[in-house]
């Protein structure tokens, strides 16, 4: 009872600072209630704590295999959200500009199930971390990319209860895209066999950095000219897309533009390629594949 009641208080605040949820995604799993969202954001950043003191004098796991199936999973889901996205967009008539919330019938249904989808991947996506956590590659663990993983999956609970469609499919769209491409990639750089043919791994660092720009430029546009979707919710987006931007660049210039010292010139240099606001050492560790090394 307790849990309940705190759970109605929890629900009844959001809905004060938000205001009436959006009635077509009322019973859809995860989403009636804050508090799994809330408990699983918790559970993860507790399981990077407890997990990096448990492996602290265990040697690292070898996970090769997981490190496949997680890879080629999470690309099949990004194609599947990818082309399903598209095909609704399409079938909606969605105007690239500016789309408002309620204009489409059918297809914003369809929408709204697919980035139900885009949420709930935003959780599997914590194996990234947990990955890192089991390999002992706690130097990738950084403010940047636990930063990422926490709040988007907390953002897009609260995008699926009230902007479930509309203006909210482009991000979305580009996205998978991109994790088409960049867990495709990781998933073959496991296999030693596989990487002689991985070529286009530097392409990924343009790509992502193309996201960011297109995806700030569509959101600012519908506010320029608007159509009916939430203006504070466009301003949200663009402010938390530009705590990312900012701290893409810092980590940008650290890697391209400050020279190494004599001390890391020593030492085994680390690959410069930023990926997804991330140095590619981030996806290298986290898909079981280091630079120049066979992974254990």
């Amino acid at each position: 009872e307790t849990l309940k009641a705190f759970d109605r208080e929890v629900n009844a605040f959001v809905d004060y600072m938000f205001g009436p949820r959006d009635t077509r995604v009322r019973g859809w799993f995860l989403l009636d209630s804050y508090l799994p969202t809330f408990f699983l954001t918790g559970a993860y950043l507790l399981c990077i704590w407890l997990g990096n003191k448990f492996m602290k004098n265990r040697p690292p796991f070898s996970l090769r295999a997981h490190l496949i199936v997680y890879n080629l999973g999470i690309t099949l889901l990004s194609f599947y959200m990818l082309i399903e996205l598209i095909l609704a967009t399409w079938e909606g008539g969605y105007n690239l500009q500016c789309q408002n919330l309620h204009s489409a019938g059918e297809a914003d249904i369809r929408v709204a199930k697919v980035l139900w989808w885009y949420y709930f991947s935003k959780v599997i996506e914590f194996m990234d971390t947990i990955f890192f956590v089991l390999r002992k590659k706690s130097s990738q663990i950084t403010f940047l990319h636990v930063y990422h993983h926490a709040t988007m999956f907390n953002i897009w609970w609260c995008v699926l209860n009230w902007i479930p469609c509309g203006q909210s499919f482009f991000g979305p769209t580009l996205n998978s895209f991109i994790h088409v491409l960049m867990y495709s990639y990781y998933g073959l750089s496991v296999i030693p066999s596989m990487r002689k043919y991985l070529w286009w791994k530097k392409y990924l660092t343009q790509a992502q950095l193309i996201q960011f720009l297109l995806t700030i430029v569509h959101t600012l546009s519908a506010a320029v000219k608007p159509c009916g979707f939430p203006f504070g919710c466009l301003m949200f987006q663009s402010s938390y897309m530009a705590t990312l931007v900012v701290l893409f660049i810092n980590f940008y210039i650290k890697t391209y533009r400050k020279a190494p010292s004599r001390t890391a010139i020593k030492e085994t240099p680390l690959t410069t390629e930023v990926k997804n606001g991330f140095h590619k050492d981030y996806f290298a560790a986290a898909n079981g594949f280091q630079n120049n090394k066979k992974a254990q």
